[in-house]
């Protein structure tokens, strides 16, 4: 369960901090408090330049994505008549993780989800695995009555206490070629494993891992889940393809990559001590020369529609992706040697620029807020010219541009589940300045916990979606997924 922190201690979540890393952000934090003390005002104007460079790198950043995506990125389709072309007798043993935990609402839906794989049985390996302690989910996950096919497995309760730990639990038990994973909520479409096959089988043998694109069956639950519908399109059917569109590692989703077990085992399994697991090991992936692509098929989520529920979630994410950071920027020059120089700029602007731009996104805010209300001179002499008319555009172009792509994404991808209007997709995507809000809140409390609580997996409750309609309503506009 912790292979990696033994063969690989490095690249490895069990230090936050390494040795050198510690004093040196002591060291940074030291000089700049010194430095406040005695130059208050030019430490001020520093950070603001630097804050504003930063922004600058992003807007052109996002801007040479928004490009690849309008290039339509790449993506790996297989259609329904060559997955099922395969006969059952030369497909692979697969193997299915499905780490739950507390799940007693939900874990017979998803016994019943994954039991609608097309796959035949006598070559499916699910392991559902349930923490020891969850006395209730087990009761349920038995009483649920899974097909012969479907184990469940306890986790020795032991630190830490995360859903990585459980799937490297889980892959000693593994029997499978190929390995995947579904949360409690996970929907998949039903011939997913199948196209997997089929792909790898297509491509070059450097594709270790496929990506399969994620979306939600609640979408239009509230606003919240709207935001959340949204984002969710442009990272997978926007962000990721562009990605692998620039070779760029690619972070994975904590669900439904499909991987070669060989692979997995050559990367380390997962890190037990990183709360995203599947981010890090893209990262691993990529450094090692394994390639992920993006996989035309769908799983659908339960998006969350409580606020606190949210920020519990995208805490943890944020969190995740810091360790991420810091575990790989430890030996800078090697991570620039195997990622290249576009792998090396897209991993510190997407993994550690995503929660650090959010977590001082608040501070231009409130400066802005503070000169429309009157105009003080201490903003002003923060901004001369060199940094104002940069800012600015920033500002105002940035953003519009963020919510234009988001827009472009999903109008030109027909894959939000049916029952979410665009309309109402649109206007959520026009509103997502108060998402952003969110998302600040959220990088402050990732922060805060990474620091006094690095390993602790916040759970996110599950369930709390409406009534679902028919099987039939909650599949994608498209049928293979393209």
């Amino acid at each position: 369960m912790h292979r990696l922190h033994r063969i690989a201690p490095e690249i490895s979540a069990y230090r936050t901090l390494t040795t050198w890393q510690r004093p040196l952000f002591v060291a940074i934090g030291s000089l700049l408090l010194l430095s406040v003390l005695v130059w208050p005002f030019l430490v001020a104007l520093v950070l603001c330049g630097l804050a504003t460079v930063l922004y600058v790198i992003v807007f052109v950043y996002r801007l040479v994505i928004f490009w690849q995506v309008v290039d339509r990125p790449p993506v790996v389709t297989v259609s329904d008549d060559e997955a099922e072309a395969i006969p059952d007798s030369d497909l692979p043993v697969y193997t299915v993780l499905v780490p739950a935990y507390r799940e007693p609402e939900v874990i017979a839906n998803t016994l019943a989800a994954v039991q609608s794989l097309r796959y035949p049985h006598d070559r499916l390996d699910v392991i559902v695995l349930l923490e020891e302690d969850d006395i209730d989910t087990m009761a349920a996950a038995r009483a649920a009555r899974p097909a012969s096919y479907v184990r469940v497995v306890q986790v020795p309760v032991a630190p830490p206490q995360t859903k990585p730990k459980a799937c490297n639990y889980g892959l000693t038990y593994a029997r499978g070629e190929l390995v995947t994973i579904y949360d409690a909520e996970d929907r998949p479409e039903p011939l997913q494993l199948r196209r997997a096959v089929a792909a790898f089988r297509a491509l070059d043998s450097s594709v270790g891992c496929l990506q399969a694109q994620l979306s939600y069956h609640n979408a239009e639950q509230n606003i919240l889940t709207r935001w959340f519908a949204a984002e969710y399109v442009a990272w997978f059917r926007g962000l990721l393809p562009a990605l692998v569109a620039q070779d760029a590692p690619v972070p994975l989703g904590g669900t439904s990559m499909h991987i070669k077990r060989d692979v997995l085992e050559h990367a380390g399994g997962w890190d037990p001590h990183n709360v995203t697991e599947d981010a890090d090991l893209g990262m691993r992936l990529r450094r090692l020369g394994h390639r992920t692509l993006v996989l035309g098929s769908t799983t659908l989520e339960e998006a969350n529609s409580d606020f606190v529920n949210w920020v519990k979630q995208r805490s943890r994410w944020y969190k995740g992706y810091l360790q991420t950071w810091l575990v790989h920027s430890r030996h800078p020059l090697r991570l620039w040697r195997e990622l290249g120089w576009k792998g090396f700029l897209a991993f510190h602007l997407i993994i550690g620029g995503t929660p650090f731009i959010s977590l001082i996104n608040p501070v231009f805010w409130t400066l802005l807020l503070l000169w429309i209300a009157g105009k003080p001179a201490l903003v002003a002499a923060l901004f001369p010219g060199p940094i104002y008319y940069p800012a600015m555009f920033c500002l105002a172009i940035g953003n519009f541009l963020v919510v234009y792509t988001n827009v472009a994404v999903v109008y030109t991808n027909l894959v939000v589940v049916r029952q979410a209007g665009h309309d109402r997709l649109l206007l959520a995507m026009l509103l997502t300045p108060c998402y952003w809000v969110m998302m600040s809140i959220a990088a402050v409390k990732a922060v805060l916990q990474l620091i006094i609580a690095p390993w602790h997996w916040e759970k996110t409750t599950h369930g709390l979606d409406q009534p679902t309609p028919p099987a039939e309503e909650l599949r994608p506009v498209h049928r293979h997924g393209a």
